[in-house]
């Protein structure tokens, strides 16, 4: 009997465990069985890190040289003096959360760019749709089959890893959806898990993984799931029980330190890996969002210490990997009655990798004043997300069709990338 679930969706099988005992034994006992598929070379990585619940860039990333947003915010407004919260000073205009010390140095050496005012061109402020809208990468069609980063997997053109394309989660993320195959794993250790550990009859155990699939008369299973279960193979149990990130490195314990721990370990098993996905949630500040504490500095600090932990934790492989964030929109320009800030239009997003033009607020913002609010109340998105995830995908995933990576859209890439 089938003990885990695999979820279909438009042709792309994300396959987890949840703990309680691991992947069927006939699937364990055949990757067990079968000798691991040769290492794959090196690859470019962009990992994709989604902050769900839309995140202040306003207050992340602040413009407190602006006079408005003292007076829009009077309680949540901080700028670099220590007694107004003590931002971490970018270029004389912009402030960086102090929460997000850890990432501060990167952007000093011009490893990381920060991208502000930058959202959907569709005005929703439902967090599904415009979750859906940045993942399916059309801000208008709600219908399209397929999310961007499927779309992505599918332009590079080349023969591919079952590890091509990685989701660090529950379930396979919208941005995945489509005919190229992806996975989502929520812990590689259950999904690597040894036959031993698993019993099985012993007339199965001199057959071979494909043999066993094919016995299954699972419904939730068909051959698309053969990409999976070749992942399986791929995957050492011992590296991953025994892992250790670089000396002096500590991931919080947390949903994302944990899943970029993960996908550490495998761009460094050299498994193919080129598209990696985890996200984080709790950006969702009505209430009570603090300023050098408080929820959104929680998440803040969880947030740039992951990331600043994963990036050291590559070493080598970071002229291969480039990080970028990503979150549906961003909050009011005011603050509201309960100390926190509603949903909004433009937000924030980071860039972070060895081919990134670093060290820069790419922004085309307008004054807080009133008459430049979006119906008078939201920093307008002056730049469309799909012109910053193009060039990266242009430049680190060597994909030039941006006609078939976001369909209905005709813009310009930003220029914010290297070569």
């Amino acid at each position: 009997m089938i003990e885990r679930r695999a979820f279909m969706k438009s042709g792309a099988l994300a396959l987890f465990a949840s703990g309680f005992g691991g992947l069927p034994s006939f699937i364990a006992q055949a990757a067990n069985s079968n000798k691991i598929i040769q290492p794959y070379k090196k690859n470019k990585t962009l990992v994709c890190i989604f902050q769900r619940g839309a995140m202040d860039g306003l207050m992340t990333v602040s413009p407190y040289a602006d006079a408005n947003l003292k007076t829009l915010r009077p309680s949540l407004y901080m700028s670099p003096s220590e007694k107004e919260g003590g931002l971490i000073d970018l270029d004389g205009q912009f402030g960086l959360h102090p929460a997000m010390a850890a990432l501060s140095g990167y952007f000093t050496d011009k490893r990381m760019a920060i991208v502000h005012g930058v959202g959907s061109p569709n005005n929703t402020r439902s967090h599904f749709d415009a979750q859906d809208y940045m993942e399916a990468g059309t801000p208008y069609n709600k219908g399209t089959a397929s999310g961007w980063l499927n779309r992505a997997v599918g332009l590079m053109g080349h023969d591919a890893s079952p590890f091509r394309a990685v989701s660090l989660t529950n379930s396979l993320p919208r941005s995945l959806y489509g005919n190229n195959e992806a996975l989502a794993i929520n812990n590689l250790q259950d999904f690597a898990i040894q036959a031993r550990n698993t019993p099985i009859a012993m007339n199965s155990a001199s057959k071979s993984f494909e043999q066993l699939y094919d016995q299954t008369s699972s419904s939730l299973l068909n051959k698309t799931g053969k990409e999976s279960f070749d992942a399986l193979k791929m995957l050492n149990i011992n590296t991953l029980k025994n892992y250790q990130p670089a000396k002096d490195i500590v991931y919080p314990a947390t949903a994302l330190g944990n899943s970029l721990k993960q996908i550490a370990v495998l761009i460094k098993m050299n498994l193919g890996l080129e598209v990696a996905f985890a996200e984080s949630g709790g950006w969702d500040t009505h209430v009570n969002q603090g300023t050098t504490n408080g929820a959104l500095a929680r998440n803040l600090k969880d947030f740039s210490d992951s990331i600043a932990a994963f990036w050291k934790d590559l070493s080598a492989y970071q002229d291969d990997v480039t990080v970028m964030t990503m979150t549906e929109f961003g909050r009011t320009a005011h603050q509201n009655g309960t100390g926190g800030t509603d949903h909004g239009r433009a937000s924030c997003l980071f860039v972070l990798g060895n081919d990134v033009q670093g060290g820069k607020v790419y922004q085309n913002l307008k004054s807080l004043a009133k008459e430049n609010l979006e119906d008078g109340r939201d920093l307008p998105v002056s730049t469309d997300f799909r012109a910053v995830f193009s060039a990266v995908a242009n430049c680190h995933l060597s994909i030039n069709d941006n006609k078939i990576l976001f369909p209905e859209w005709s813009g310009n890439s930003l220029n914010l990338m290297k070569g």
